[in-house]
């Protein structure tokens, strides 16, 4: 229908109620929009008041720009919504601000290396579609909120280095998705929630230096995802739980520094074919390190001591990428003469830089192999044990040591004179031996030598000279 020079457009019933309530909602729509938009700024802003900001990274926090732009922040791709404060090592001190809480499209917080304090706010539990909370490195205090079990969607929790206390809350169960979770370095009690058992697919779990006590559950080996386990430094007793050791994506395990019992089962090496880091030092554990071992070609750091552990060193000649090798304070070997035939195994360790078998039982004589151990050898350690014979010469052609510790066994013969060839030498501990001779003027020549251990020793003659540098000979 015309009339003059205007048209109108007949539209169904329905249509027309629907064209008229959308044109009615609009500025409703626009209104709630802004109204969300003010809530995020708002929020940001009592972040900013409740923190001390000394440098001034939060200067840009003001009505110049959109709070979108500010730095650190990220809003959405499609709406002016703030998801992720990426706040890391900005020298920021004072409590997070509870209103956090109202930022509500969160799906991440990142505030790393800073000085905050105070307790985690209740209020993170609000954040539904988080996924992502970083808080390692700062001076947090106080509970875990059993509340943040609503963020059902996180897949890292990372609290390492702060100053958490209590337990760890049951509610966290719901963290089904949860990959990574670190309370490292807290002051956490209690046991440890068997629900962690029940994660979908976890694959890190650090609880290294708590408080944390009873025995560690069986259930942490059911998740086939996990690959790394460390409650090193805690009060844990009892055995280590046979799932872990069966568990075969475990790459990293430590259990150090706890009160851990019972024995190493003889398929160890079958079990974990994957392993790199393995350290269970300072425990209660008694038997011989499996010779199955050997199978863990991919190890890179092994730490056994101190322990209780006995019997025969195995080989570990299939370890190529094996840098720190730590059996010290056993009681391994039986002072015979094939104690030490698993040394030469370790010269097909190119990377080795950390050789540390003292305070066991080793005997027998050094094999000259010691020579060819790798250009990267820093520490090499055998004091404290039944080692007989001559100090290899071999040792002197060592391109890097900075420390030799042969102190407490029974060699003999003369130091050798190419020790004075280590030029990195700064610490040689030769005291209480058979060693007789003259000492060699050629350790004079050590110009970074700060400590040279002879005494208790059948030694004569003049003590050669050396660089003022030297502090401590005796």
């Amino acid at each position: 229908m015309e009339l003059g020079h205007f048209s109108f457009v007949r539209y169904p019933a329905p249509a027309c109620r629907f064209l008229l309530s959308s044109l009615a909602l609009a500025p409703c729509f626009i209104q709630a929009s802004s109204a969300t938009n003010e809530t995020d700024k708002l929020a940001l802003l009592a972040f900013k008041a409740a923190a001390k900001d000394p440098y001034g990274a939060l200067a840009s926090w003001n009505d110049t720009v959109g709070f979108c732009h500010w730095h650190g922040v990220t809003c959405g791709p499609r709406h002016p919504r703030v998801t992720a404060p990426n706040l890391t090592s900005l020298g920021l001190s004072g409590p997070i601000s509870p209103h956090i809480g109202n930022l509500s499209f969160l799906s991440e917080i990142d505030l790393q290396n800073n000085s905050l304090v105070r307790e985690i706010p209740p209020q993170v539990g609000r954040l539904r579609r988080l996924r992502f909370l970083r808080l390692d490195n700062n001076s947090l205090a106080g509970e875990i909120p059993r509340n943040m079990s609503a963020c059902s969607k996180l897949v890292v929790l990372s609290i390492p280095f702060n100053q958490l206390i209590g337990v760890i809350p049951t509610e966290l169960g719901s963290f089904t998705k949860l990959r990574f979770l670190s309370f490292y370095k807290n002051a956490l009690s209690g046991n440890v929630p068997s629900f962690f058992g029940n994660l979908s697919s976890p694959q890190v779990l650090q609880l290294t230096e708590n408080n944390l006590g009873g025995s560690i559950p069986e259930d942490l080996g059911r998740p086939t995802s996990l690959h790394t386990i460390t409650v090193s430094g805690n009060r844990f007793s009892g055995t280590i739980p046979p799932s872990l050791l069966n568990l075969s994506s475990l790459t990293q395990f430590g259990v150090l520094d706890n009160r851990i019992q019972g024995s190493l089962p003889a398929g160890l090496g079958l079990t974990l074919p994957n392993r790199q880091i393995f350290s269970i030092s300072t425990n209660q554990l008694e038997g011989p390190i499996p010779p199955s071992v050997s199978n863990w070609t991919k190890l890179e750091v092994i730490q056994s001591g101190p322990n209780k552990l006995s019997g025969k060193v195995p080989s570990f000649g299939n370890m190529p990428r094996l840098w720190h090798f730590s059996i010290f304070d056993n009681q391994l070997g039986n002072g015979n003469s094939e104690d030490l035939s698993f040394v030469c195994s370790l010269t097909n360790s190119t990377r080795l830089d950390f050789f540390e078998i003292g305070w066991n039982r080793l005997g027998g004589a050094p094999p000259k192999c010691i020579g060819n151990f790798s250009c990267t050898l820093v520490v090499f350690d055998v004091s404290e044990n039944l080692i007989f014979g001559a100090i290899p010469g071999e040792i002197g052609s060592l391109v890097n040591p900075h420390r030799l510790d042969m102190y407490s066994n029974k060699f003999s013969g003369e130091v050798p004179s190419n020790f004075g060839n280590l030029q990195n030498l700064g610490v040689l501990q030769l005291m209480d031996n058979n060693l007789g001779g003259t000492i060699p003027t050629s350790l004079g020549n050590l110009t970074k030598l700060i400590m040279l251990s002879l005494r208790w020793n059948n030694f004569h003659g003049e003590i050669p000279s050396h660089p003022s540098k030297c502090q401590s000979l005796r």
